[in-house]
């Protein structure tokens, strides 16, 4: 195996898990009791698998529609009908989401149930495992799993119940943002003295004290949306942290894409802390626990070019305003796209297509529809609605399944029979620390350790880009810099925000609600606790 943590319970937990609710506010229970499981070593690390499962649940689905369709980085149009599902994607792009709706939903679910699971998890291998730092160790390394998911549902929602302790049934009422924010601070705080320094493939995959930081940095960069005080300098001194521990380093223009293959893990350089993701791992009850990049994005004609044993479905793109973002020819993330006429991985044998006329343009008039036409694949930027701007359907045929360019970040695996790849996704990386640092800067925090904003922008694009480095950099530089860097990563969203952006006008969104910059409490939340209320404006 590629990697040594697998996520996957025993059959014995695995038999005797019968969860009675994933509400925040009603904590997940089971039959097992200290009483009788764990008592031993390795069941102590099977417990502990079942937080790491659910952590891994939804976030290559769910949480990443949330995060990417919701912003000018990716859309997912109807073709003929095909993928407009009950309108899911088009209220994502439209910001017309409401309080039943699609991921709005299914991520409260997923990160309450991290959370249930978690707070389980702790009480019984505080009430089970030996006193020592193996038992510090684990405890903190779950609680840091908490306060990450905490960090999501903070920033997904505003403000959220905080339940902390297992066997704790009474309802909950929501925590402000400011203080959910302080209880996530405080948490990890205190949880950095008994997390491992070490990284290595035994600890990858685990929270470390660099992913802590890293958690910080994220958190202190928007912490002036999320709690109206700005936190610039403590931003930079948790990227510090990071950055002088010598423990990371970027990858190089040659591997940049290799960070993102099927085949990626631990030796990684950049990975501070990512989920991992294997075919052959259980997904835990009530999530998917898949990551599916290629059937969404590559298209349908490209199955033999990637070797897929499957067809792809290919219903998911880019937008102009964001591939717009990549204009250096001389960047090697440029070749994370799929744009234009397609040829198979020689480059040179061009990728052709035999289609009916009428299968190529459904609105085609001439008087032969059923003649064949051969034709090299060509993806065209736009997205036109032809055949219905009000269902989001551009139609269904060759011209509409070609329209808008594909990211390939997360390379295709052609060792999957079941679409499910085995690339592990990253939640935080070495150029995001960098990144990060250079930002709160621009914003105002106190440059350290000789590092200034444009040294460290020009850091990075060492690594990405033979072009001249930059001679000045402002926050705008730095909010491109981010798309390219990040696209696909789930962090556009975030950026968007920060940067005010995200009342923009980007394909078919016109919507400048600023409300919708949080994402309404569902309704069988509210219905399960009445003391939940409903964010403004839903």
């Amino acid at each position: 195996m590629k990697k040594r943590f697998k996520y996957i319970l025993f059959s014995a937990l695995m038999s005797t898990l019968l969860v009675s609710c994933y509400d925040l506010d009603v904590p997940v229970t089971t039959q097992i009791t200290p009483d009788t499981y764990p008592k031993d070593s390795a069941q102590f690390v099977a417990s502990a698998g079942v937080v790491y499962a659910a952590l891994r649940g939804n976030y290559a689905m769910d949480y990443y529609f949330v995060t990417e369709l919701s912003s000018d980085e990716a859309i997912l149009p109807a073709r003929g009908g095909n993928w407009y599902d009950n309108k899911g994607y088009r209220n994502f792009h439209y910001h017309e989401w409401t309080p039943d709706y699609g991921w709005a939903v299914s991520c409260w679910d997923w990160l309450s149930r991290i959370i249930g699971y978690d707070n389980q998890t702790m009480y019984i291998l505080q009430s089970n495992m030996p006193e020592g730092t193996t038992k510090n160790r684990m405890l903190s390394e779950l609680r840091m799993v908490r306060a990450l998911a905490y960090f999501y549902m903070m920033d997904l929602y505003g403000n959220v119940p905080i339940v902390t302790t297992y066997g704790d049934f009474e309802q909950k009422p929501k925590t402000d943002r400011k203080e959910v924010f302080n209880f996530i601070e405080s948490e990890i705080k205190a949880c950095l003295p008994n997390l491992t320094s070490t990284v290595n493939a035994v600890t990858y995959g685990y929270p470390t004290k660099y992913m802590a930081y890293a958690l910080l940095a994220k958190m202190y960069l928007n912490a002036e949306y999320y709690t109206g005080t700005k936190r610039y300098d403590d931003c930079i001194a948790a990227c510090d942290n990071v950055i002088t521990s010598g423990k990371y380093t970027l990858a190089t223009t040659s591997n940049y894409l290799q960070m993102f293959y099927p085949n990626n893990g631990p030796s990684t350089p950049e990975f501070i802390f990512a989920i991992p993701f294997d075919p052959s791992y259980t997904a835990l009850g009530g999530t998917n626990g898949m990551m599916y990049r290629a059937r969404y994005d590559v298209p349908r004609s490209e199955k033999a070019k990637f070797g897929l044993p499957f067809t792809p479905s290919a219903p998911e793109s880019t937008l102009p305003e964001f591939y717009a973002n990549f204009d250096d020819p001389n960047d090697v993330r440029n070749k994370q796209w799929l744009t234009g006429l397609q040829y198979m991985n020689d480059g040179v044998t061009p990728i052709m297509l035999t289609v009916k006329k009428k299968a190529y343009d459904q609105y085609y008039a001439g008087s032969d529809p059923d003649a064949n036409m051969t034709y090299q694949v060509n993806l065209t930027p736009n997205i036109v609605l032809r055949q219905d701007s009000i269902l989001f359907d551009c139609g269904n045929d060759e011209i509409a399944w070609n329209m808008g360019y594909r990211n390939i970040k997360f390379y295709p695996d052609a060792s999957s029979t079941s679409r499910n790849q085995n690339n592990d996704m990253p939640v935080f990386r070495y150029s995001d620390i960098l990144l990060m640092k250079a930002e709160a800067i621009l914003r105002g925090g106190n440059a350290t350790n000789g590092q200034t904003a444009l040294s460290l922008v020009n850091d990075v694009r060492s690594k990405r880009t033979t072009s001249t480095p930059w001679t000045a950099v402002t926050l705008d530089d730095l909010y491109k810099e981010r798309a390219r860097e990040f696209a696909y990563e789930t962090w556009r969203r975030n950026d968007m925000i920060r940067f005010g952006k995200f009342e923009g006008k980007w394909g078919f969104k016109k919507d400048a609600s600023v409300y919708r910059r949080i994402f309404p409490i569902p309704t069988a939340a509210m219905i399960k606790n009445p003391k939940l209320t409903q964010n403004p404006g839903y």
